[in-house]
C-alpha cells in the first residue's frame, strides 16, 4: 500500500499576524513530501511513526466524538491499516517550519474521511472554511491549537490567500522566472524549533498593550502590504515594504530568532542583500529570506545552507 503524495509548504507571509486577522499567504513547496505506507518490512523510522500514529487514532475517535458534525472517519478502516504498521514516510524534517504535521493531517482525512470536500469540487468559500475547521481540529493534536492552515494547503496543493479568518481563498501567484535575479530562499538554522512554546511566548507577549500596538499598526500593516505587493507582482514595493517587516520582526520577536542569527538578521537590513523573515512559528527551523540579487545574497550567506524556492 502506498497513499499519494502530500507536500509541505512554505508561509510566506502571515506568521503570529493571521492569529489576529492579518492577511497571510501560503504556498505548496514540493521539494518535500510525505505518503501513508504499509510495507512488511518496515525500519526503525517506520515503527517509531507507527507508534505515534496510535496516539493519533486515538486522538480522532475522541474528536469525533466531541464533533459529530464536523467530520465523519472511517475508524475501522483506520483502525486496521495501523494495527498492520502502516506508517507516514516523510522527507519532510520535523520542526522546520515548512508543515511536516499538515502533510500527515491531509494524507489522513484524505484516505478515511466519509464524505471529505474533495480537491476536484468548486471549492467555495464555505467549504474551505469547513475544511480549515476540520484541519485546525486535527491538528491540533501536534500543536495544541492550529489555524488549520497548513493541511489546508497540503492537501489542495495551491496557493492560499487568507484575506482575514472567515476569508480564505486559493489564489495565483506570478509565474516563476528562473532568469530572474530575484528570489525567495530558506535558510537552515541547523536547529529545530518547536511551534508550542514559541506560540506561547508570543500570547505572554500579548498581554502587554505595547506589543498589541506594534502588531497592529507595523507588523500586520507591514505583512498585509507585503501579501498585496507579492500577489500582484509589484517587487519593487514589496521590498520597501519587506525590508520595514524585517526590522518590525528583529525589534520585537527576537525569542522567535535563534540567538546566532541576530546579526546576521540585521546585516541584510542594512546591506539591503538579502531580507530575513520568520518561517513557520521560529525558534529554529529554516528562516525565509527575500533578495533582489541572488548572487550578492549567496555571497553575503556563504557559511549557511541556502534552498531557493522561488524565482522572479
Amino acid at each position: 500500500m502506498k497513499g499519494p503524495l502530500f507536500y509541505s509548504k512554505i508561509l510566506l507571509f502571515g506568521e503570529y499576524g493571521i492569529i489576529k486577522d492579518s492577511k497571510g499567504l501560503s504556498i505548496p513547496y514540493n521539494f518535500f513530501k510525505g505518503a501513508l505506507k504499509s510495507d512488511a518490512n518496515a525500519d526503525d523510522n517506520a515503527k517509531t511513526s507507527n507508534r505515534a500514529l496510535r496516539d493519533y487514532v486515538r486522538y480522532l475517535e475522541g474528536m469525533q466524538q466531541e464533533f459529530p458534525d464536523l467530520v465523519n472517519f472511517d475508524m475501522e478502516a483506520m483502525e486496521r491499516d495501523v494495527e498492520q504498521g502502516m506508517y507516514f514516510d516523510s522527507s519532510i524534517p520535523q520542526g522546520y517550519g515548512v508543515g511536516s504535521s499538515g502533510a500527515l493531517v491531509a494524507a489522513i482525512y484524505d484516505k478515511y474521511a466519509n464524505d471529505k470536500i474533495t480537491v476536484l469540487e468548486n471549492l467555495t468559500r464555505e467549504k474551505l472554511l469547513k475544511l480549515k475547521r476540520v484541519f485546525g481540529k486535527m491538528e491540533s493534536f501536534f500543536h495544541g491549537k492550529s489555524s488549520g492552515l497548513d493541511p489546508l494547503n497540503s492537501y489542495l496543493s495551491l496557493p492560499i490567500l487568507i484575506n482575514s479568518k472567515d476569508n480564505i481563498e486559493s489564489t495565483s501567484i506570478p509565474s516563476q522566472n528562473t532568469d530572474g535575479k530575484g528570489a525567495v530562499f530558506l535558510l537552515d538554522s541547523g536547529v529545530t524549533g518547536e511551534t508550542a512554546p514559541m506560540v506561547q511566548i508570543f500570547m505572554e507577549k500579548m498581554k502587554q498593550e505595547g506589543f498589541r500596538s506594534m502588531l497592529k499598526d507595523q507588523f500586520i500593516k507591514h505583512t498585509d502590504a507585503c501579501v498585496d505587493d507579492f500577489v500582484g507582482g509589484n517587487f519593487k514595493s514589496l521590498f520597501g515594504n519587506l525590508k520595514q517587516l524585517s526590522n518590525v520582526v528583529l525589534d520585537n520577536f527576537k525569542p522567535m530568532i535563534p540567538a546566532k542569527f541576530h546579526d546576521l538578521w540585521k546585516n541584510g537590513i542594512d546591506t539591503n542583500d538579502y531580507y530575513l523573515k520568520l518561517c513557520g512559528s521560529g525558534g529554529g527551523g529554516y528562516i525565509l529570506g527575500f533578495t533582489q540579487d541572488i548572487e550578492k545574497a549567496k555571497k553575503a550567506l556563504k557559511d549557511y545552507n541556502l534552498e531557493v524556492v522561488y524565482n522572479f
